[in-house]
C-alpha cells in the first residue's frame, strides 16, 4: 500500500497476535488513522498456569501494543452470538457425523459481519485484520506466504465487507513480520502463534465436544464389514485420522468414513486407499465472492482442506445452491461438512460445503 493524501479512518481486529498488531502498525506509519478493537467471543478456556480466562490475557497483549502504537483501543462482546452462530453449529455438525469449519464461520459472522457492521456504525471506513490474504480490487487472493495463506478460511466473506477490507501483512511473510514486529518494538514480537478454534484457544478438541455431545460406542469396521474393534463416539474422529484408533492388531488404520445411521467407524489400512480419495464432490450452500458463480463447466483449483495442495478440477451444473466438481486428480481425505474452495489460479472465487462425495472406488 502506498502513502494516502486522506487520512481513513479503519478499525484493525486486534487479537493480541503478532500478526494484527504488524498490520496495525503498518497501516498507521501508512497514515492511516487507526483504532485498535478486541473481540471477545468466549470466555470458558482458561489459562493452564494462572487459570485466569484465556481472553483476558489476550485482550491485555492487544491493549499493551495499542498503548504501544499510541491508537485507541476498543473491545466488542461478540460472545452470544459466537455461540449462537458458530459453537452451536459446531456441535450440531459434528453429532450429525459432519466435519464443520468454526474459523470459516468465524470469519463470515463475526470478524466481517458483526464486526464490519459494529465499524460501520462507528464511522469507520474501512476494517483490517491480521490474515494472510491479499485484496486487489474488491477480490480475494492468496497470501504470499504459502506455509501461511489464509484465503481458505476467507472465501465466505460477503463482497461489501471484502471492499472495505486491509490485509497489511498478505504480500510479507511470516518471518518478515516477527522481524518488522521486532523493529516497532512490539511487546509481543516474541509471542508464540495461536493455535486452536477460532477465539477459543487450544483446547482437547474431543473434551470440547464431548460437552455437548453425548458418546455413543459403536462398532470400528473395514469396507467389507469386518468388525475389528470398538470406537467411543463418532465425534471424535476425522476423515483421514490415524491416532486414537483402537483395534486388535498394530497395523496403521486411517478413518475413512463415518456411517452414522449404523454407528460404525470405517477404517482402511492405508491413506491412499481408494475410500480415502474422492473424485467428484457436491457442495452446497455456495457463496461466491463477487455475488454470482463463474461460468461453467469452468476449469478451476480445488482445495478441500486447509494447508491441502489444490486439485485441478472442473466446476460444472451450478444451480442457486448446489455444485457438482469432477476431479482432474484426486483429492485425499475429505468429509462431509468441509469446505471445499474454488480458486482461478491465486484468485478465490468462494466455494460451499461438501455434501456428497464419490470416491475412487
Amino acid at each position: 500500500m502506498s502513502k494516502i493524501t486522506k487520512k481513513l479512518k479503519v478499525l484493525v481486529a486486534m487479537s493480541g497476535g503478532v500478526d494484527s498488531s504488524v498490520a496495525a502498525a503498518l497501516l498507521l506509519r501508512q497514515g492511516y488513522d487507526v483504532t485498535g478493537a478486541f473481540i471477545k467471543n468466549w470466555s470458558d478456556t482458561k489459562d493452564i498456569q494462572s487459570g485466569e480466562c484465556q481472553w483476558r490475557g489476550e485482550r491485555r497483549d492487544a491493549m499493551r501494543v495499542a498503548a504501544t502504537l499510541g491508537i485507541q483501543f476498543l473491545t466488542f462482546d461478540f460472545e452470544k452470538q459466537y455461540r449462537r452462530l458458530v459453537v452451536k453449529a459446531l456441535y450440531d455438525g459434528y453429532a450429525a457425523g459432519l466435519t464443520p469449519n468454526p474459523d470459516v464461520l468465524c470469519n463470515e459472522y463475526v470478524k466481517f459481519g458483526l464486526f464490519w457492521d459494529k465499524a460501520k456504525k462507528l464511522g469507520f471506513d474501512m476494517m483490517a485484520t491480521g490474515h494472510y490474504a491479499i485484496v486487489k480490487k474488491s477480490k480475494l487472493y492468496r497470501g504470499k506466504d504459502p506455509d501461511k495463506d489464509q484465503s481458505y478460511f476467507l472465501y465466505r466473506i460477503k463482497h461489501e465487507a471484502l471492499a472495505h477490507t486491509f490485509f497489511p501483512i498478505g504480500n510479507i511473510t511470516k518471518p518478515q513480520v516477527r522481524s518488522l514486529a521486532m523493529k516497532f518494538k512490539l511487546p509481543v514480537a516474541d509471542k508464540p502463534d495461536s493455535q486452536g478454534i477460532c477465539f477459543i484457544g487450544k483446547v482437547d478438541f474431543g473434551d470440547f465436544l464431548s460437552k455437548k455431545i453425548k458418546s455413543k460406542p459403536g462398532q470400528i469396521v473395514t469396507p467389507e464389514g469386518e468388525v475389528i474393534g470398538q470406537h467411543q463416539g463418532l465425534h471424535n474422529y476425522t476423515i483421514g485420522q490415524r491416532h486414537k484408533i483402537k483395534v486388535a492388531d498394530n497395523h496403521a488404520w486411517y478413518v475413512a468414513d463415518k456411517d452414522v445411521k449404523n454407528n460404525h467407524l470405517v477404517v482402511v489400512d492405508s491413506e491412499d486407499h481408494p475410500w480415502l480419495l474422492a473424485k467428484q464432490l457436491v457442495l452446497e450452500d455456495l457463496h461466491w465472492i463477487k455475488g454470482k458463480p463463474p461460468k461453467t463447466p469452468a476449469k478451476v483449483l480445488i482445495q478441500a482442506r486447509y494447508r491441502q495442495k489444490p486439485v485441478p478440477g472442473v466446476l460444472r451444473d451450478i444451480d442457486s445452491n448446489k455444485a457438482t466438481i469432477v476431479l482432474k486428480a484426486p483429492i485425499k481425505a475429505a468429509a462431509l461438512g468441509q469446505s471445499a474452495v474454488v480458486y482461478n489460479g491465486q484468485e478465490c472465487l468462494g466455494g460451499g460445503v461438501i455434501r456428497s462425495i464419490k470416491r475412487v472406488w
